[in-house]
């Protein structure tokens, strides 16, 4: 008799003589429930491997053991199967289950004859940084301590599940601004404590200040002052004067595109995290989370995620060039295209916010005409005035509303077409005009009247809201 057979498993295809045996059918829940224990029961087992092809005989599945290899041969002897596709599919599986080199193949690895020491390679000294890697990290820890972490009083961070900390909406980064204890930030990082109009001095954030010996240490953010249209926020904390380190404040006038620029801020809760990058572009318009548009942003590369609004964007020697504010993305991740105030505009709202406690903007406090309606009455360019106050400014100065005729057909007003020699498309262009000048100070219009065209100089006023 000639049997296949394998360690630990089971074996299909047995020539029996039948001759001398008395068949007994076996069902194959006999086969494989009363037979497994003892089929399965040895892990030494004496290999015989068949040389001859296998025969369309009876299909037997067999274990053989060395102290049971006599008994089980007799049992072969008296079990006749019905060779079943489904019985053989069994047997391919029981095979793989237990097959012994699936759970002992993990142990043959390893050389004892080896020592830890001669398999660690040895470690190479890093050596001094490169120039352009020193000088990152210097401006990195000089500049760090001026980053806070920001959270709005409204929400708390949290554990999900999984244990990683997720980062509710309102939490954000800002700079310390001066020894007083003022901290600038994103009109939205604190949006929602805004949003239930807060009076000045009332607290609505929590502020983390990193301390000298690493750990960072909480303080209360009170209100100062908030401008939505510009998307800025100032907040005072009562912190000792050694852990307020104000930012330094450079000129975004002058930046080009190409030149490098570094992001610190608090990704996704991740505390003082550095980005580096290039200035991609200038005078970009900012879709800020408050629902305006921002003129005259700055386009960098470096990774802003949320997390890093109302952090600083910093030239290459270290200086303040810009707020971080937003990103232009559709997975609400960094896709290489984030954005910040410039720094000219942060000087110029900041200090109002912290004296006002608003900003005091200059205009001519005259209704001007929304694109829409423009475009109805047929201006295609300039800025369409609808209404002139009484005893206002404008009035004095001579500029006319639209009114009706006595047939009750529409009468334009004047269109302003030019400040100060910079030409005017629509209402949008004429406030980002204004923007750039102060209460008193005097501009020339240029204005069109019917068929004519004329300057006409007037003094700014306090915008009414």
């Amino acid at each position: 008799m000639k049997i296949v057979s394998a360690c630990n498993s089971w074996c299909v295809g047995m020539a029996v003589p039948t001759s001398q045996t008395r068949t007994t059918v076996l069902s194959r829940r006999e086969l494989f429930f009363d037979g497994m224990s003892s089929v399965c029961s040895s892990h030494s087992q004496q290999q015989h491997f068949l040389n001859d092809a296998v025969q369309s005989q009876p299909i037997s599945i067999s274990r053989i053991g060395e102290d049971e290899a006599q008994d089980f041969d007799g049992m072969l002897r008296k079990i006749h199967l019905s060779p079943t596709r489904r019985v053989l599919m069994a047997s391919l599986t029981m095979y793989s289950c237990f097959h012994s080199s699936r759970y002992l193949s993990a142990l043959a690895l390893g050389d004892p004859s080896v020592t830890l020491e001669q398999v660690t390679p040895p470690v190479v000294s890093s050596g001094p940084l490169f120039p352009v890697e020193d000088r990152i990290v210097q401006l990195f820890e000089s500049n760090t301590y001026s980053v806070v972490n920001i959270f709005d009083v409204t929400l708390r961070p949290q554990l999900n599940i999984t244990g990683a900390v997720e980062i509710p909406e309102g939490n954000g980064s800002g700079v310390v601004w001066d020894e007083e204890g003022h901290i600038v930030t994103n009109y939205h990082v604190i949006g929602n404590a805004l949003s239930r109009n807060p009076s000045s001095g009332q607290v609505v954030a929590r502020v983390n200040i990193l301390a000298s010996e690493g750990v960072q240490k909480n303080f209360e953010g009170k209100l100062v002052g908030a401008d939505r249209l510009k998307d800025l926020a100032v907040l005072k904390v009562e912190a000792p004067v050694d852990l307020l380190r104000p930012i330094k404040a450079g000129q975004s006038s002058s930046l080009k595109v190409g030149q490098q620029c570094l992001a610190i801020g608090n990704p996704f809760g991740f505390d003082h995290t550095l980005t580096v990058g290039v200035i991609s572009g200038l005078n970009r318009d900012i879709f800020s989370q408050t629902g305006v548009t921002i003129g005259g942003g700055i386009q960098t590369d470096a990774a802003i995620n949320p997390g890093n609004s109302g952090g600083p964007l910093l030239d290459s020697k270290g200086r303040l060039i810009g707020i971080n504010t937003a990103i232009f993305t559709q997975t609400g991740t960094s896709a290489g295209v984030g954005f910040a105030i410039p720094s000219s505009t942060v000087l110029r709202i900041v200090p109002q916010l912290i004296k006002f406690g608003k900003v005091v903007r200059a205009g001519l406090n005259v209704d001007i005409a929304p694109d829409l309606i423009a475009n109805q009455l047929n201006v295609r360019n300039g800025a369409l005035i609808l209404q002139v106050p009484k005893n206002s400014v404008a009035e004095k100065a001579g500029l006319n509303p639209t009114t009706r005729g006595f047939a009750g057909n529409i009468v334009l007003g004047d269109i302003i077409v030019a400040v100060d020699n910079k030409p005017v498309k629509n209402k949008g262009e004429l406030l980002k005009a204004l923007d750039e000048y102060n209460v008193g100070d005097k501009v020339s219009l240029l204005i069109q009247r019917d068929s004519q065209k004329f300057e006409l100089s007037l003094e700014l006023e306090e915008q009414r809201s």
